[in-house]
């Protein structure tokens, strides 16, 4: 039984929450850009090794960050999606060639050049390959996990109606399994595609304990989408009741003219009011604020709870 909790009416948007209509972002989504060399190394080295990240083909604000640290979330499968979703700033359309067979050993180059102990690995969703690129993500993993000894975490699309691709992931034993719900069911086909089902979303992240209970399951969503509380609500408790351990609560930003509008800025104390309900409702980690994003400091969140 789903663990929801009563909402006595709508939230008003506090006083100082902007909307997109402003044009102008709310002060507490204005950040410094880090400055450091590793931003350069980082980005250069991955220009050797033809590696995509989501950090530059999603636009990710965080990118100078983590780049600074010298991380990076690794995509994979190439740069084009064969989803039209409304929200992400990767190219869609019809992807131009098979993957490359010597990725997994880029990836894991990379990985150890890095210095990284927590290797997140993503990609564009292919729905032209009959798995969807489930078999390229087990050969990612394992070349990581050989070459490294790294913990690894795999960011994968739905592999919708497709459950042995979904097994073939799991085979290679990532440390943490993460799909990001994104937004609730009412807004769920408008701004993932007409291909998305959240019945879908929900019994994989369920099946993925089937496979391989030691596995750590995350999903995130983004805020901001239109979405209302009370289905906020429930969204996160259909999460808990298909063992979701992890979360991500993040703001969601417009990449350019032709996505979705931002509804409203959600202001940081009330990510912090949702971080506390969703860890009374028994996420066992929960990342919740502006810049938050599925891989933000997502090393962090393996670490302090697997």
């Amino acid at each position: 039984m789903a663990f929801r909790l009563p909402v006595v009416s709508d939230p008003e948007i506090p006083e100082g929450a902007e909307v997109s209509a402003s044009g102008r972002l709310p002060r507490w989504l204005k950040r410094p850009i880090p400055r450091s060399n590793s931003n350069h190394m980082t980005a250069g080295l991955l220009e050797e090794l033809k590696l995509e990240t989501v950090c530059d083909n999603a636009k990710c604000p965080n990118r100078m960050e983590c780049y600074s640290q010298q991380t990076a979330t690794f995509m994979i499968l190439g740069a084009v999606c064969t989803r039209p979703c409304g929200f992400c700033a990767v190219h869609r359309g019809r992807p131009p060639e098979l993957p490359e067979s010597d990725e997994p050993e880029r990836v894991a180059e990379a990985a150890a050049r890095l210095g990284l102990k927590h290797v997140v690995i993503t990609s564009v969703t292919r729905d032209d390959l009959p798995d969807g690129g489930a078999d390229h993500f087990y050969r990612c993993v394992v070349a990581v996990r050989e070459r490294t000894g790294a913990t690894t975490e795999v960011l994968t699309p739905d592999f919708v109606h497709c459950k042995p691709s979904l097994a073939r992931v799991i085979e290679a034993r990532p440390d943490v399994f993460n799909h990001n719900m994104e937004t609730v069911p009412r807004l769920y086909r408008r701004v993932r595609g007409p291909k998305s089902d959240y019945a879908w979303t929900l019994q994989m992240m369920l099946d993925v304990k089937k496979y391989d209970a030691s596995v750590r399951t995350k999903s995130g969503l983004m805020l901001g989408l239109g979405e209302e509380r009370a289905e906020l609500l429930d969204a996160l408790a259909d999460l808990r009741e298909h063992d979701v351990d992890f979360l991500t609560l993040g703001q969601y930003l417009q990449p350019g003219e032709k996505y979705l509008p931002v509804v409203r800025y959600v202001p940081p104390e009330e990510f912090d009011e949702l971080g506390e309900i969703a860890r009374g409702m028994g996420f066992k980690k929960v990342a919740s604020g502006p810049f938050v994003r599925s891989s933000y400091h997502a090393r962090d969140m393996a670490e302090t709870a697997v």
